[in-house]
Formats: C-alpha cells, sequence, structure tokens
C-alpha cells in the first residue's frame, strides 16, 4: 500500500481514484464493512482504493484537551488498512493554512483537479472548509457538476456492523475487551517504538519495554495481562515484508504516579524474555484488566505489587490464552 504524507507529494500518478476520507480511528466493524465496498467499487472502476485521513485529527487541532481518546495512531491505520486491501492512504497535515482553505478550494483543487476523484464515500456529517461550511450536500451537488458518484458511509454499512469509535471507547473504559475484540474484530492493541527508559524495572528484576505514547488523550489506563507481538514493519510508500514474533507479558499504562512520571506511557514486561528490544516495534494487545494504576508510598511497596500482577497476569493468560 502506497502512503502520500502531505498534498505537496501528490503528483499525476495519483490522479483518479475511488476516495474515502474520515478519521477511521480504530478502524473497527463499522469502518471494515465501509472500506469492502469501496474497495469493490475501485476494482470495478480498475482504479486505486484510496483512504484519506488527517494528521493531527481535527479535534486534536483545534481543542487538544478536549479531543476524544485516540485509538489508532498513523502507523496502526496504515497496517490495518494494508492488511484490508486499500491500495492508498493519503495523510492530510492539518494545520492553520490547510483548515483556512475555502470548501470550494477542497471540492476543486483538491478532489477534482489533483485526485480526479470517481466515487466518494463520506459521513453525511462530514464537515470541510473555512468556517466548516462544506456539507455532505455540496459534495452532491459537485459530484453533479464535476461527474463523480458521491455515497455516504451509512449506505454502505451493514446492519450487523454498525459500531462506532465512542462505543469502542466506552467499552475499553469498562475493560470489557471481549466487547472490544467484538466491535474491532480483533483485540485492541497499542503499537509503538521501544525507548530508553529509566530502568527502575531491570533494577528490581522486572525489566520493561517502554513505548512512549504519543496521543493527546490514551484511551485506558491501568495494569494489564497482555499479548505482545514483536513487529520488523516500517511504514513507507509500498508494501513491507514483516516478521512476527508472539510473547506474553503484563503492562502498564499511565503516568507512573510512584517515579513522578508527567507523560503517558507503555511499560511492559515480557516474560521469559532477555533480549534487547530497544527500537523494536511492538503491538501490545490488552485482554485483561488486573487493576487500576495508583500511587504507593515507596518505590518498594511498587515493586511488590508489581511481582502480584505478574502472577496475576501469568496465571490468567494460562487460563485464557488458549481461547484468545
Amino acid at each position: 500500500m502506497e502512503l502520500v504524507r502531505g498534498l505537496h507529494n501528490l503528483n499525476r500518478h495519483h490522479y483518479e481514484c475511488v476516495l474515502t476520507i474520515g478519521k477511521f480511528d480504530g478502524i473497527h466493524l463499522g469502518h471494515q464493512a465501509v472500506l469492502k465496498q469501496v474497495i469493490q467499487k475501485a476494482r470495478a472502476l480498475n482504479v486505486p482504493a484510496t483512504v484519506m485521513v488527517f494528521e493531527p485529527q481535527p479535534e486534536e487541532f483545534f481543542a487538544p484537551s478536549k479531543a476524544p481518546a485516540r485509538l489508532t495512531r498513523l502507523r496502526e491505520k496504515y497496517t490495518l488498512l494494508r492488511e484490508l486491501g486499500v491500495d492508498r492512504l493519503i495523510c492530510v497535515k492539518f494545520d492553520k493554512k490547510f483548515s483556512s482553505q475555502s470548501a470550494e478550494y477542497f471540492v476543486e483543487h483538491l478532489l477534482v483537479n489533483k485526485l480526479g476523484v470517481k466515487y466518494l464515500v463520506v459521513g453525511d456529517d462530514f464537515r470541510f472548509g473555512k468556517g466548516r461550511v462544506g456539507d455532505f450536500a455540496m459534495l452532491k451537488q459537485a459530484g453533479e457538476q464535476f461527474g463523480f458518484d458521491v455515497v455516504d458511509t451509512k449506505s454502505l454499512q451493514f446492519e450487523d456492523a454498525r459500531v462506532s469509535s465512542s462505543v469502542v471507547r466506552e467499552a475499553l473504559q469498562q475493560a470489557d475487551f471481549a466487547r472490544v475484540k467484538a466491535y474491532l474484530g480483533r483485540p485492541y492493541s497499542i503499537s509503538g517504538k521501544v525507548i530508553h527508559g529509566q530502568k527502575l524495572g531491570r533494577s528490581i528484576g522486572f525489566p520493561t519495554a517502554n513505548i512512549p505514547l504519543l496521543r493527546c488523550t490514551v484511551p485506558v489506563s491501568g495494569v494489564f495481562a497482555v499479548v505482545v507481538k514483536m513487529l520488523s514493519t516500517r511504514v513507507t510508500k509500498d508494501d513491507a515484508d514483516s516478521d512476527e514474533r508472539t510473547f506474553l507479558g503484563v503492562a502498564n499504562v499511565g503516568k507512573r504516579p510512584t517515579v513522578n512520571g508527567d507523560k503517558p506511557q507503555l511499560e511492559v514486561h515480557i516474560f521469559d524474555l532477555e533480549a534487547d528490544l530497544y527500537g523494536k516495534n511492538l503491538m501490545v494487545e490488552l485482554h485483561h484488566k488486573i487493576r487500576d494504576e495508583k500511587k504507593f508510598d515507596s518505590f518498594n511497596m511498587l515493586k511488590e505489587q508489581i511481582i502480584l500482577d505478574a502472577e496475576t497476569a501469568k496465571k490468567w493468560l494460562s487460563q485464557h490464552y488458549i481461547d484468545i
């Protein structure tokens, strides 16, 4: 799958496509139902099935403190879209310049002149252009004028796939991972690159792989029994090979208040693995919540709790992993 980062990288090669625009946060079953039919339409018209997303998401640009928790980052979206069969992902930088462009400019310059859209799929609540004056009715009118079809995502969803990102977040808040898996069609996971940390876990016999959570708000917090997949996949404009290995472990998602942490981070201890993981890409699947994150009165008390958490995770995974 080709990744186009920024509108300045569009060229004649990208002209003509079936296009869908949206956040696609989580790539849940509702999204998958839409994307399946977008891909079918693209195959019928013999043009690329193309997805357009915005980074950051508009809410994160205008009001980052109020933006909903992000379910999937760009790298995770890329991987999931590629697996579904999408041909091209266009990532538009959402900034002051882009948000100041008129709705007419968005349609004529981008959709018509740059992309040559033949078939467009958007939500019926999709708004665009300066002041958010562009809407679905405007796109329908533009389609009639410039010769492309416009349909809304609801008309492409199956009855059993009417899932929203909001209900996924709600299920995550309730730690109902069975329901989350049913909504997503896969376990919920967090992916990222391992960085150097304070190495406090190593000092007590529980080395952790530390992954920064580069998003405005995290949808989960606490200690979890996890399944970890080690990936060697690069996000480039072309497909990349992946070499996946699977391990079991225990993870903490949060700010680590006992050691005065101030930024959300994922720390995962992988059972029975001694390896240098720095720079590796990990996908951490959350399967069971053990407890909420809390601040302990001392590092020794935290150490004692980590030992208990690890035993709880091992016990739960030994009983349930075969069914995951």
